[in-house]
């Protein structure tokens, strides 16, 4: 039989406070694994412009919310956090989500929910940070701003880390999860 031991980090809390250990595990592995493409979620940039930041050497797209995500014509990315990630060398991709676009639409008109929302839900059973890091790599793969060949760093909300193999949206059930680096425990 042959295996792989790795370490698996467990944060104990969830949020900002796992943003930098949960960066240098990330790194750790992009660097072991010589991965160079790294999605990372990002709502204001304050995560997208310190991963910018470790990440300065590989292929960085910083996933922020679709513009109206929260009210309408409302961009939650700050301006300053914007020139500080492209200032990094870092791509952003703002798009409709993977897994709320139309079908968020139809459950709100008709209080009925669609398959998109229900991938969605069965995620968030690892947890909310799982479901980003797997939908942003849809999101990215569907820009053309990642290969779906080649491993990929994703990195969803402050304190989840994968490996994952992309696949674009339509084709969802090619990805796959490769490693688990971090996430919260509860």
């Amino acid at each position: 039989m042959s295996f792989r031991e790795e370490t698996i980090l467990y944060f104990l809390e969830k949020g900002p406070v796992c943003t930098d250990k949960m960066l240098e595990k990330a790194k750790e592995i992009a660097e072991n694994r010589r991965i160079k493409n790294v999605v990372v979620a990002s709502t204001r940039g304050a995560t997208g412009v310190r991963a910018s930041e470790v990440f300065k050497d590989h292929n960085v797209v910083v996933v922020t919310h679709s513009v109206g995500f929260h009210e309408p014509d409302l961009q939650e990315l700050t301006e300053e956090n914007r020139k500080k990630i492209l200032a990094n060398g870092a791509k952003i991709l703002t798009t409709t989500h993977a897994m709320g676009g139309v079908g968020r639409a139809v459950r709100r008109k008709f209080d009925t929910m669609q398959v998109d929302e229900m991938i969605a839900h069965t995620l968030r059973l690892f947890g909310e940070g799982m479901k980003v890091a797997i939908e942003i790599v849809l999101m990215a793969a569907d820009s053309g701003l990642i290969r779906t060949d080649e491993d990929v760093i994703s990195i969803g909300k402050y304190d989840t880390a994968i490996v994952v193999r992309p696949a674009n949206t339509q084709d969802l059930f090619n990805l796959r999860v490769k490693e688990i680096l971090c996430k919260p425990l509860l």
